[in-house]
Order: C-alpha cells, then sequence, then structure tokens
C-alpha cells in the first residue's frame, strides 16, 4: 500500500516480520510471542503503527533522526517480558521518496497527513486505541483528524518544550495543532513544559486567542507549579462528553535524542508517572502519540528506543478499558 504520489508505503507486520526483532530464550515468554500481528488486530484494543519518517521535522528546520525511532523501538519493547495486554503491532509507515533541494517539503507532509489518516481508517476501528510511535509531531494532526471521525469532542494534552502551534505556512511538524485548532477539530488543547526561550510571540498569541491551557518548564523548576497538580486538575475537570489524546514529544526530555534535543527538561521518569497517571483515570482515551525521538547512532538508538519501550509498557499495563 502506497500514498498518493508514492512518496510513502505501509508495510505490514505478520508473525513472521514480528519475529525479526523477537528474540526467544528458554525459559521466558516475551511480548514479542504473544502479540497480535495484522492479521489478529481485529481481536485487539491497542494497534501499535510505527512512522518512519523526517520529513515533517526537516520542513520545520530541525534534523534527521526521527525515521529510526519506531525499528529502535521494537526490538526492545517486543523481547521484554510477557504481561497481560490487548495489543497488536500492524505494521510502519516509511518514506520511500526522494526531494531535491529546492523541493517544496511541505508537499510532502501534506501527503503523509492523507496518507497516515487512510492507513488509520482502514486498519483501525474507532473502539481501538491507536499507540503511534516515530516520525515528527507532524502525524498528530492525521491522529486528531481520524479521532474526530468518531463525532466525539476530543481534547490534546501535550508534554512538549514547543507548542507547535507555529503559523499556518505550509505543513511541518511545528503546526499541527494550529492547523487542528483552526479546523474546528480541537476542544480544547493542553500543552504543559513550554521553554519559554522558544515560544515565538505568534504561537504565543495563538494559544491565548483559542483559550489554550499552557504551562512553562521554567514555571515547574521555579516551584511555581507542579505537574502532579496541572495532571490531577486535567483529569477532574475533563468534561464527559470529549475523549483524550496524549501526545508526548521526546524533545521534552531532557538529553534525550530528538528533533530538538535538549540538555533541559523531565526527567524520563518524570514522563513516565505522568503517563502512567494519565492512563489510571478514568478519562477515556483516544489514542498516544509518542513522536520526534531521532537516534542516529547506535547508543542514541538503544537509549530512544528503551525509552519509547517503557512509555508503551505504562500505558498499556495501567490503561482503563475505555475508549471516546
Amino acid at each position: 500500500m502506497q500514498s498518493k504520489n508514492s512518496n510513502y508505503q505501509f508495510i505490514t507486520f505478520s508473525k513472521s516480520q514480528i519475529s525479526v526483532y523477537h528474540t526467544a530464550r528458554q525459559g521466558e515468554k516475551r511480548v514479542g510471542a504473544s502479540i497480535f500481528s495484522i492479521q489478529e488486530s481485529s481481536e485487539a484494543k491497542f494497534i501499535l503503527l510505527g512512522i518512519s519518517e523526517s520529513i515533517g521535522p526537516i520542513a520545520n528546520g530541525g534534523q534527521k533522526g526521527a525515521e529510526n525511532a519506531f525499528e529502535s523501538f521494537l526490538p526492545f519493547f517486543l523481547n521484554t517480558q510477557d504481561f497481560r495486554h490487548d495489543a497488536a503491532c500492524i505494521g510502519m509507515i516509511q518514506w520511500i521518496g526522494t526531494y531535491a533541494e529546492d523541493s517544496i517539503l511541505s508537499d510532502y507532509v501534506n501527503e503523509l497527513d492523507g496518507f497516515v489518516l487512510e492507513v488509520l481508517t482502514q486498519y483501525v476501528r474507532q473502539n481501538q486505541i491507536p499507540i503511534v510511535i516515530g516520525g515528527g509531531h507532524n502525524n498528530a494532526l492525521p491522529l486528531i483528524r481520524w479521532a474526530n471521525l468518531s463525532q466525539k469532542k476530543i481534547e490534546v494534552v501535550n508534554m512538549d518544550a514547543h507548542a507547535d502551534c507555529r503559523a499556518l505556512e505550509g505543513r511541518h511538524s511545528g503546526n499541527s495543532f494550529s492547523y487542528a485548532i483552526n479546523e474546528g477539530l480541537l476542544h480544547k488543547y493542553h500543552v504543559f513544559g513550554l521553554h519559554r526561550p522558544y515560544l515565538n510571540d505568534v504561537s504565543h498569541q495563538f494559544l491565548l486567542d483559542h483559550s489554550a491551557n499552557f504551562t512553562f518548564y521554567e514555571d515547574y523548576l521555579d516551584g511555581k507549579q507542579s505537574l502532579d497538580d496541572d495532571l490531577k486538575h486535567l483529569i477532574s475537570s475533563h468534561p464527559i462528553a470529549s475523549s483524550l489524546g496524549i501526545d508526548i514529544d521526546m524533545d521534552c526530555i531532557a538529553d534525550m535524542p530528538s528533533s530538538a534535543i535538549s540538555p533541559s527538561g523531565w526527567r524520563l521518569d518524570e514522563v513516565r508517572s505522568a503517563l502512567r497517571k494519565l492512563a489510571q483515570s478514568k478519562l477515556p482515551i483516544s489514542y498516544l502519540h509518542l513522536t520526534e525521538a531521532a537516534p542516529i547512532t547506535e547508543v542514541e538508538q538503544k537509549k530512544a528506543g528503551k525509552a519509547l519501550a517503557y512509555l508503551v509498557r505504562d500505558f498499556l499495563e495501567n490503561i482503563n478499558d475505555t475508549k471516546g
């Protein structure tokens, strides 16, 4: 299956494809031996989908590497000890195109928007919860569009150093949420942990104009705000009729190999704790999106891959059986 202009393809994962990333060990049962393949995905509650591209971050002036995140994640996750889960790993959307220096990169991002939505619509039912791993934050927009197909209101909480509400200047990884808000797709946007020095005036004003709920990482550093308190308030005030999408941009974690790597940010364990709290709540979750990890070297791939594996397990082990 390929995208409109054949710049992307969807590689489906059978049991044999999954086994490439899974190593059996005597006396152990690992996730790779029990997770459903695409042929069995209709039986699963949770659908793992990889996206292997960095065209969105590059179009936003970022770095390559996001195309490596999903395949860095797979061997770490599939070789963890088995646990009670209801998940299928259906495959990976992969960039296969080429572009020249003078290419209009937003055109490729638009093509990807349509293809991600097509794959989600074809392979994920509305009573299932997609877990999308890898690629740029540009892929939040087709995820939100997919969630809206159920005709329920959706709110999104985004743990991110950046608002991704840049101007509607052509699609890239930095304006998924401004596009979603402009299209009337979001009932409410919550973004926690913005790095104040990197929030431009246009994005700041956009957040104010659209009554977004946003916090600054510096206020957590100063003790003016508590992430735990902010999560409790989000959970307690979330409207019953609205589902919740969860976005975690890996650049919010200090020293994580990502498209906008930073020495400052939350520890991985703080983000794990936040995700576990959201999963344990009674909120109806639409999706989990783990994005912008961009490992290049073998050491970076191990670090990012294992971090992503911890986060997916945290979600699956703690999620309440609800769906928006």
